[in-house]
């Protein structure tokens, strides 16, 4: 009976949502600025009129996904907590 109370679909929720949230602090802070960012941080040299690396634009898409995700969850979590 303590498992099942445990393992909710709300906790479950709730700790992806937790999970989530700092994967896209983590994420967003990875983002260039202006003129520095992950293709700076390991050495990529490159000009800003050279368009994104190949690394700038995954990290792009893993954000964009991470992002989707961390809204679907508040949605959620707001159905479920009424």
């Amino acid at each position: 009976m303590l498992v099942a109370a445990i393992f909710t679909v709300t906790n479950l929720v709730l700790v992806v949502h937790v999970i989530v949230s700092l994967m896209l602090v983590v994420l967003v802070l990875l983002h260039s600025g202006r003129g520095g960012g992950l293709s700076d941080m390991f050495g990529g040299v490159q000009s800003a009129a050279a368009g994104s690396t190949v690394v700038e634009r995954n990290l792009d898409r893993i954000t964009v996904g991470t992002a989707i995700v961390f809204a679907f969850t508040t949605v959620i979590l707001a159905i479920r907590l009424q």
